[in-house]
């Protein structure tokens, strides 16, 4: 039996889930057959509907995710080719769905809402809600699509919408370059989604969710045999879901497009760069079969965390470091995923989502704030006696993350990557608690050591919310015992997540040191990993690489 309990539904029986899930990302879709002169001509009407549509999809939303707690997830087909079963459209909606469906509706409002204000009177603005509406449909599409060739044809058409959005400003070279960048960068993870879809039909005889996670779990359990197929079908999947996150090497298209309107950057950091995290997590069932899948997916996840974490604090550019900082939380949520802690992952693609749309959204208003805050107060301690700190707050802040898990009843080390979140996060909490200490006053490290303890408590009462979310969802709750390899990556993660820190506290009391400062200057140019994607795109389009 299938540890996946949705349920099979008729259309008769389950108009109003149907209508609810399926009806605003179809109308969002149609707003592109309205051609852009006629859009651009009557760019106040296109606005009030994309703005309304958007508003419905959010309405539709909450009642679809009501439902959903009521009479639970559900299975349901809307529409099958004659004689080619293979090709059908229909929702498959359950907690991972319910949760993604009411984030990207709840961001689309949002940003459509700031549009309003941020494009008055672009005279391209009626084009420019065409496309958004197209690319809000196309994601939401893509979380509802019921089968792999629905959510493969959403993932292109992703693609194009978000392409058109880039390049909405023509006479802007460099965001016509990023544009192309992307759009290069979006066809390499085309092929490698439709080579794991041919090997997932080879290897499961369907596309349909229901019946592939249902093999899959036979073959996890050993009552079928398992295809020689599936490592290479999770590595596709995972290299796939690389390209669409902005994974390294992957990863340089997305601080080049900061020449795209604000609302462009929001929709990217906040939507669309999630969806590679959620094609992990949508078949984290298939993923999880193949531990060299998960073992990538981790490595390269860490090291894109740690690269993207490096680079995000030495940029000057507002703009950019968010998009550092975008790459960096991708990275962590990736090294979540292969860890096998799934519920983590979902958690930090839905904080980090909010987060930063309001961050992008709020850009304007950032170097008010900076100015309203700045300060020159410097450490007090310094050199040993700052050194000598260190151990006391990871003491401390060891210690409360021990102490919120036995309060939580979590054993970390049975956990799917407990061990190593832990210690991440007693690294982060370390980080924080020490710059308290630093400052030499007993009120502002009373301060830092309770709000350590704070974010502990609220990111493991949130674990154990998304954990219970997903309970009735289509997300592997379990992987295979880790292998000798799996074993060797963690250590590796940790290691690196050492040595960051070490970079940082070294940087924080040694800022003088000509080592610091020449690594400060290598960041800042993102370690020249950029310089040959811009010499491949150059060559592609037959042109000379720009600089920004």
């Amino acid at each position: 039996m299938s540890p996946y309990p949705l349920l099979p539904g008729s259309l008769p029986t389950m108009l109003p889930e149907a209508l609810l899930t399926a009806v605003p990302p179809l109308a969002l879709l149609a707003m592109v057959v309205v051609p852009s002169n006629i859009a651009n001509r009557h760019a106040r009407a296109v606005r009030r509907a994309v703005v309304g549509l958007t508003a419905a999809c959010l309405a539709a939303a909450v009642v679809a995710a009501g439902l959903l707690a009521v009479g639970g997830p559900f299975d349901l087909t809307l529409w099958t080719a004659p004689a080619v079963p293979l090709l059908n459209v229909g929702i498959y909606f359950d907690g991972l769905t319910a949760a993604m469906f009411l984030l990207i509706s709840f961001v689309g409002f949002v940003i459509a809402r700031f549009c309003v204000r941020a494009l008055d009177g672009d005279p391209g603005q009626g084009r420019f809600y065409r496309w958004l509406a197209f690319t809000l449909g196309s994601v939401l599409l893509m979380v509802v699509a019921r089968n792999l060739v629905m959510f493969t044809a959403a993932w292109m058409a992703t693609s194009l919408g978000l392409h058109q959005l880039l390049s909405h400003y023509p006479d802007r070279p460099w965001a016509i370059w990023a544009a192309r960048k992307k759009f290069l960068i979006s066809r390499v993870g085309d092929v490698l989604l439709l080579a794991a879809l041919a090997l997932t039909l080879w290897c499961f005889g369907s596309a349909d969710y229901g019946v592939v996670f249902e093999k899959a779990e036979a073959f996890r359990t050993g009552t079928a045999t398992a295809h020689a197929a599936l490592p290479w079908i999770g590595i596709l999947y995972v290299l796939g879901a690389m390209t669409k996150s902005a994974q390294f090497p992957f990863h340089s298209w997305l601080p080049d497009t900061m020449e795209a309107p604000t609302p462009v950057s929001a929709l990217m950091h906040a939507g669309i760069i999630n969806a590679g995290g959620f094609l992990v997590l949508r078949l984290s069932p298939i993923v999880s079969l193949s531990h060299v899948a998960l073992d990538v997916l981790a490595f390269v996840g860490a090291f894109t965390a740690l690269f993207g974490g490096l680079v995000m604090v030495s940029q000057t550019s507002i703009k950019r470091a968010l998009a550092f900082s975008t790459i960096a939380q991708m990275g962590f949520m990736m090294l979540q995923c292969g860890l096998g802690a799934f519920s983590a992952a979902l958690l930090h693609i839905i904080a980090h989502s909010l987060y930063k749309a309001h961050a992008f959204l709020a850009t304007g208003s950032v170097l008010d704030a900076a100015r309203r805050l700045k300060t020159d107060a410097r450490p007090a301690l310094r050199g040993a006696a700052a050194a000598a700190t260190l151990p006391l707050a990871a003491a401390i802040a060891f210690g409360i993350c021990t102490a919120t898990a036995a309060a939580a009843g979590i054993d970390v080390a049975t956990k799917p990557g407990g061990l190593v979140l832990s210690a991440v996060m007693g690294i982060a909490l370390t980080t924080l608690i020490w710059h308290g200490l630093l400052a030499g006053s007993w009120r502002l490290a009373a301060a830092t050591i309770i709000g350590g303890a704070a974010v502990s408590i609220t990111y493991t009462a949130a674990c154990v919310g998304i954990e219970r979310l997903l309970l009735a969802s289509s997300v592997a709750h379990t992987i295979t015992p880790p292998s000798t390899l799996d074993l060797v990556v963690s250590g590796l993660v940790i290691v690196g997540f050492l040595g960051v820190f070490a970079i940082q506290a070294a940087a924080a009391v040694l800022a003088r040191l000509p080592f610091i400062r020449a690594l400060h200057v290598h960041a800042a140019n993102g370690f020249y990993c950029d310089i040959p994607a811009r010499k491949i795109t150059a060559r592609a389009w037959g042109l000379s690489a720009p600089v920004p």
